[in-house]
Formats: C-alpha cells, sequence, structure tokens
C-alpha cells in the first residue's frame, strides 16, 4: 500500500511556532528516509495549534532539504487567492523541484468567519458568494493553457514557463468535492480525519461518476486520516490524550498549542472519550494503538473503500514520539527505506 504523510505543523505547549515548523522539517526529512510517497503541509489560519498558514513558502524550504519524496500542500484554501498568483507561486515549486510537486487545493476557509472575511480578495461579496467552481476551472486552465483563444488571459504567458506543471489535487471532505472532483476529472484527497462521517459516500460517488480524458484515465483517491502509534496500545492511548483534548477545546472554541498529554489527563479527568466519536461514520477520525493494531484497521478501511494511498496525520505534543509513530508504521507497511 501507498503511505503518505499530511502534516499540520502542531504547536506543543511549551514550544514556539518555530520550533513547530523546523519540526516540519525534521519530519519530512525523516519520512524520505523511511520510504513515504509524498509530504503534504496543510494550511490553518489565526491559530496557535497549528504553526502553517504558508504552505507554499514551507514547501520551499522542505524542497530544499529533500530530494526523492514528492511534497505538496495539503491544501491551498484557493478561496482566499487569485488562481493566477497559486499557478505562479507553485510553477515556481515546480521550477525548483521539477516532478515533485503537487498542488492540493481545497474550498474550506482555513479558519473562523473573522479570518474568512480578513482573508477575503473582495470585501464588497457576500459572505456567503461562492466562486470556487470558477476558480478551480482558471487555475486549471492557467496551469494547463486552457483558455480559449479568444479569452483575453490566453494572451498571459505564465512566469516561470517550464515544462510539465504541478500535479493537482482536489481536496475535501464532503460530497460537494467528491462530486466536483469526479466532473472535473481530477485526482481527490478526502480528509477523513476532518470529516468522518461522508466518507464512503464521497470515495463511492467520485469513483462511480468519475469522468475519465486522456490526462487522466483513471480515478485515483487519497484517503486522510488520522493515526497515533506507539510500542503498545496503553503508551498509543496515553499519547492521544494530547489531541482529544485538543479536539475538546476546538469544540468549545478554543485554539491553544498542543497541551502535554498530563496536561490533558489531568484537564479530562474521568471523561476521556474521543470528543468526536458521537458523529456518525463507519470508522473513527483517527486509529490509535500499536503498529500492528493501526495498520491492520488502516488496511480493512482502505481496502474497503479501494482507495489508491492512504496518508496519515499525527498530531501528539511530543515530537519524538510523532516520529516514532510514523516509523512504526512504516516499519509495519514495509515500505523500501531511501539511502540517501
Amino acid at each position: 500500500m501507498k503511505l503518505s504523510i499530511i502534516d499540520q505543523s502542531p504547536v506543543p505547549a511549551g514550544f514556539t511556532p518555530a520550533d513547530a515548523l523546523n519540526n516540519t522539517v525534521d519530519l519530512a526529512r525523516f519520512a524520505e528516509r523511511l520510504g513515504y510517497g509524498r509530504y503534504w503541509i496543510a494550511e490553518h489560519h489565526a491559530t496557535s495549534a497549528f504553526a502553517s498558514p504558508a504552505p507554499e513558502v514551507m514547501l520551499a524550504r522542505v524542497g530544499g532539504e529533500t530530494s526523492q519524496i514528492r511534497i505538496g500542500s495539503g491544501g491551498v484554501m484557493l478561496p482566499h487567492y487569485s488562481p493566477m498568483k497559486v499557478a505562479e507561486t507553485f510553477r515556481v515549486l515546480h521550477a525548483l523541484y521539477p516532478g515533485r510537486i503537487d498542488l492540493g487545493v481545497g474550498r474550506a476557509p482555513g479558519g473562523t468567519p473573522l479570518d474568512t472575511f480578513a482573508l477575503s480578495r473582495n470585501r464588497t461579496q457576500s459572505t456567503t458568494f461562492d466562486d470556487f467552481p470558477q476558480q478551480l476551472m482558471e487555475l486549471l486552465a492557467f496551469l494547463h493553457g486552457g483558455f480559449r483563444p479568444d479569452h483575453p488571459f490566453s494572451r498571459i504567458e505564465l512566469s516561470p514557463a517550464m515544462p510539465g506543471a504541478p500535479e493537482i489535487w482536489l481536496l475535501g471532505s464532503s460530497p460537494w468535492s467528491s462530486a466536483a472532483a469526479a466532473q472535473v476529472g481530477l485526482p481527490y484527497a478526502f480528509a477523513h480525519f476532518i470529516d468522518p462521517t461522508h466518507t464512503r459516500m464521497a470515495v463511492e460517488h467520485y469513483r462511480n461518476n468519475f469522468r475519465a480524458s486522456e490526462a487522466m484515465p483513471n480515478p485515483r483517491v487519497i484517503l486522510a486520516l488520522g493515526a497515533i502509534c506507539a510500542d503498545t496500545n496503553e503508551e498509543a492511548d496515553y499519547l492521544a490524550m494530547s489531541v482529544r483534548l485538543l479536539g475538546r477545546r476546538f469544540r468549545t472554541g478554543g485554539r491553544g498549542p498542543v497541551p502535554t498529554a498530563e496536561e490533558a489527563i489531568a484537564e479530562l479527568g474521568a471523561d476521556r472519550s474521543d470528543p468526536w466519536v458521537g458523529q456518525k461514520s463507519e470508522w473513527p477520525r483517527s486509529f490509535v494503538g500499536s503498529a500492528d493494531d493501526v495498520s491492520s484497521k488502516i488496511i480493512d478501511m482502505s481496502s474497503q473503500l479501494n482507495v489508491d494511498e492512504v496518508m496519515i496525520v499525527t498530531v501528539v505534543h511530543d515530537h519524538d514520539a510523532r516520529r516514532r509513530s510514523y516509523e512504526l508504521l512504516a516499519k509495519e507497511f514495509h515500505l523500501t527505506a531511501r539511502n540517501l
């Protein structure tokens, strides 16, 4: 099975956002050595829990620190940006690291309504105005020269003009995104770790309604889910306390850094249940346990959904424990280590 990583650049309590960004660079180097296929960096705004509002900046650094692993955005929240600017930015990355760049684009705001307003391209529009479909088609046209000859933008020569282009993935966690990816004929990454309620419906709809093209003859699906592994189930459950408290704080408007497991246990008290399990879903948003236990659940889920690749997000307080979690999974899935 193809295994990859999506990194939210979590900020551990007691550390700085700079520490979190350096952890991202370190983890990317480690993931490449372990044999992971891709390393994507998420976009989050105005939160002290996650340190990367600009994945394209981090990709420039991570690309220079690695040489073989594919790197990409997971993703760029397109409603905030000009499609031409996004195309230019990722063409720069493609020129620097040809054949390695993924451009994952999403529709979600990546922050609160106030953050979204502050990031808006046009504040005179209604907050409910949604031109994402038009933005997506414009982005594709800029990257692949798809404007009609009579379109004004057809005269724009995008810079840097290099052969090829970044690989575009549509990201989402809803039936809308799966329908859009199928209709346009794009590869699709489903964020199960964000919203697990529509996973089967979205993935099956995408595969059943995919519109093939010469460039993209077959549907391709990445399933992004959470996982926390340790040498024992007990240790993994202990590490998971941090993200359980973080999730509970998010649901009540809190936006602090990732707490320690000890702090989480003290604050959670007797109620240490996962705050997200109340959602109707066949699978939890994150699997927690020993590597053999977690890997068997990932294999079962991915085989039921017939996905091409699984992308893992791991959020714990201790960076070494996060590295260890990915290392255990790499061994369990028999990833081929790279000699760098």
